[in-house]
């Protein structure tokens, strides 16, 4: 079950995590129980698989005003200004401010460098960033390197047999 309001206070200006299982939706909380996010448009199946499917396939987003519960849905979230430990949060007037003066505008939109989680880190640092693009790097990279050192020591136990198997040859 999703935390209430009386669980976790926001104030405006917070960032507000929304957990979807698979990936992770970010909003902005502005009071009155309700968040500016920007979402790629969406059917009305709002299935987890098919939002994902959404979220890979657009290149365009609206930003939108609702009511938390609305964005939350079935989720869990949790309040995380995630960045505040590295960079100085912009005043809480002017973070809702500027959300609500771009509702209804149409943005592009990349999972990899526009997505929810730039936009809401944008408006409250002054900077795009997302750690869910970061950390699908990261363990992207992991597993190139870990192919390539798979790979690697393949080659060598194979120049390791075949030395063994030539100086089997020679000795007879």
């Amino acid at each position: 079950m999703a935390p209430t309001l009386f669980d976790q206070s926001p104030k405006p200006g917070d960032l507000i995590e929304i957990s979807r299982g698979t990936y992770e939706h970010w909003a902005i909380y502005i009071g009155g129980n309700e968040v500016v996010h920007m979402i790629p448009p969406m059917s009305d199946d709002s299935s987890t698989i098919n939002h994902l499917l959404m979220l890979l396939d657009s290149h365009k987003a609206e930003v939108r005003r609702e009511k938390i519960w609305k964005v939350v849905g079935p989720h869990s979230y949790e309040i995380n200004n995630l960045l505040d430990d590295q960079y100085e949060p912009r005043e809480r007037h002017a973070i809702v401010r500027d959300a609500c003066r771009m509702v209804g505008q149409e943005l592009p939109y990349s999972v990899t460098s526009h997505n929810c989680e730039h936009f809401v880190t944008e408006l409250r640092y002054g900077r795009p960033e997302s750690r869910q693009v970061n950390r699908a790097a990261v363990i992207g990279g992991a597993a190139v390197l870990g192919v390539g050192i798979l790979a690697a020591g393949a080659v060598l136990l194979s120049a390791l047999f075949k030395d063994n198997e030539e100086g089997r040859t020679h000795r007879k």
